[in-house]
């Protein structure tokens, strides 16, 4: 645990990730919370780039979900409108017993295709956002998976607050 970072930093910097939960009891608190935690200590690094971090892959995350669900519809309309134009030449239109039903497998497979990448979304979601609970309690910092740099978030904050060039070029024996 780094003890150079304050425990109420650390404790805000956690409840900014976890308030992105909000957003199953109230409409758009994935962003709402997360942005108000933020604004009121973003003069701190560490809440700054927690911050940033949180608010980046809630935006990534909706953006995902956004284009799947478009995917999904562009998908089945096109796949509506090739089957209604080969409606004559299908090849089980006459089997009794597969007739309609093959009609739907294509329809089938992109439902079936996109709820599982929500549902993956959805779980990466709870873990990611777990994590990053987890690595602010402990005065950490964590990159969001697949998340998009929207905010400018620095991905190299350190606690120490040291360029990496810095480090190196301390000449005292």
């Amino acid at each position: 645990m780094n003890s150079a970072i304050k425990k109420e930093d650390r404790t805000l910097a956690s409840l900014l990730h976890l308030s992105a939960f909000t957003k199953y009891f109230i409409p758009l608190g994935n962003f709402i919370f997360p942005l108000v935690l933020w604004l009121i200590r973003r003069e701190n690094k560490f809440i700054d780039h927690h911050g940033k971090q949180a608010l980046n892959f809630q935006i990534s995350i909706f953006l995902y979900f956004i284009v799947l669900v478009m995917g999904g519809i562009a998908g089945m309309v096109f796949t509506g409108m090739q089957m209604s134009l080969e409606s004559t030449h299908f090849p089980f239109k006459d089997d009794p017993n597969l007739g309609e039903l093959a009609r739907l497998f294509p329809f089938g497979l992109i439902l079936g295709g996109v709820l599982t990448l929500l549902l993956g979304l959805f779980i990466l979601e709870i873990f990611a956002v777990v994590q990053a609970a987890i690595k602010a309690s402990e005065g950490k910092t964590y990159k969001y998976p697949l998340s998009i740099n929207f905010l400018g978030a620095n991905n190299n904050y350190s606690s120490n607050h040291q360029s990496e060039n810095e480090q190196f070029n301390n000449t005292q024996n």
